[in-house]
């Protein structure tokens, strides 16, 4: 799980910091001294009866110890703390029916499934984001969270690459709106867990809505996330949807490849070679195969309810470059530095040595007195 690192630098210092104050300790202080000079001044100008020289010294001393404690000898302990908080980058991968269209460019004027499109986007995305942690949903129907955050980029890329359109049987009409509530869960444990942390979201989609329901607003999300990017992949001409079973379908290359073999068969006939064609949805009001075209205008609403961007994939832009290279820069790594000082008194080795000379001038005080008895 992705987690905020504390780096802690501290550095000390000697300084004085009178308890009372500068002007109550200075004061002090400044008499304390005035006492030691007139004690030596004394002992040796004066009549200094008898006194000896340890007695001046020990008396001196008790002066300038007091002295220096009134200023208040400290340790000033300077901390600078910085905090380095991860990215988390949560995918979100479109795979209704309409994802197997073979209309969708990546990196190269060679046609590919948008599917196949997107599956290079979430690789380019785990490149782009160097030492963040990821986050996999996959949305048909429903919503499902395949990968919860985990910083495997790795794992992330072998997730891409297991993901099918989904069956044409099991969807009756694509609804945007699938990922929402997955969506609405995961960021929140994410934000709850790690509040600190920068929350990306790619939505990567075709932006085409067929259910006959309206869509329900992404705008809910933006209380989770830092950034979002809609990924459009597909194309605006469009394209034949395949007939897709049990989760997987064939492109045009393998229903080439299928007719071909059918044909050298000697065995084949034409009953086995209409089985082996490439089958489509068809439209239910002409009866002709339906045509999927990449909706800009959605994906360019989803981006603003999400208060993120929009990007299309071609054969130029790829997110290795452009708007996302720009947002994986941004968040990449986030620091924040900040310096707390402290000051502790060193009170206590000034206060034993003045309570020693002190017992000291007491106890020979006592013995004088004796003696003169």
């Amino acid at each position: 799980m992705a987690a905020a690192r504390l780096e802690v630098e501290a550095m000390s210092t000697f300084t004085f910091s009178p308890l009372l104050g500068w002007p109550v300790g200075g004061t002090i202080a400044l008499v304390m001294l005035a006492l030691a000079i007139v004690e030596v001044v004394r002992h040796t100008f004066g009549d200094a009866g008898d006194e000896t020289m340890l007695s001046c010294v020990r008396r001196m001393l008790i002066c300038l110890t007091v002295g220096a404690m009134a200023l208040g000898p400290s340790m000033t302990v300077s901390t600078t703390s910085r905090a380095v908080n991860n990215t988390d980058v949560v995918m979100a991968v479109d795979v209704t029916g309409s994802m197997a269209v073979k209309d969708a460019t990546y990196g190269s004027d060679e046609l590919t499934t948008r599917l196949n499109a997107a599956k290079q986007a979430v690789d380019d995305v785990t490149k782009a984001y160097a030492d963040s942690s990821f986050a996999a949903v996959r949305f048909g129907a429903s919503g499902t969270l395949d990968v919860p955050l985990t910083p495997d980029a790795a794992a992330i890329r072998n997730w891409a690459t297991t993901l099918a359109p989904e069956a044409t049987g099991v969807s009756s009409g694509s609804s945007l709106d699938a990922p929402l509530d997955q969506l609405i869960t995961t960021l929140n444990d994410i934000r709850t867990t790690h509040p600190d942390d920068a929350i990306v979201l790619y939505l990567i989609t075709d932006g085409e809505q067929t259910s006959a329901q309206s869509r329900r607003t992404f705008s809910t999300l933006r209380h989770y996330i830092n950034d979002a990017i809609v990924v459009g992949v597909g194309s605006t001409a469009g394209g034949r949807i395949p007939l897709i079973k049990d989760g997987a379908s064939s492109d045009s290359s393998e229903s080439d490849k299928s007719s071909e073999s059918s044909e050298s068969s000697e065995s084949g006939s034409a009953e086995s070679k209409n089985s082996n064609a490439q089958q489509w949805v068809t439209d239910p009001d002409t009866g002709q195969p339906g045509i999927s075209k990449m909706d800009e205008t959605t994906l360019k609403n989803l981006a603003d309810e999400l208060g993120g961007s929009m990007v299309t994939t071609s054969a130029q832009n790829t997110m290795a470059n452009g708007r996302s290279a720009e947002a994986s820069k941004k968040w990449s790594v986030g620091a924040t530095a900040k310096q707390r000082t402290r000051t502790n008194p060193v009170v206590w080795p000034l206060a034993a040595i003045a309570l020693i000379l002190i017992a000291w001038e007491m106890g020979s005080t006592i013995a004088m007195s004796r003696r003169l008895l």
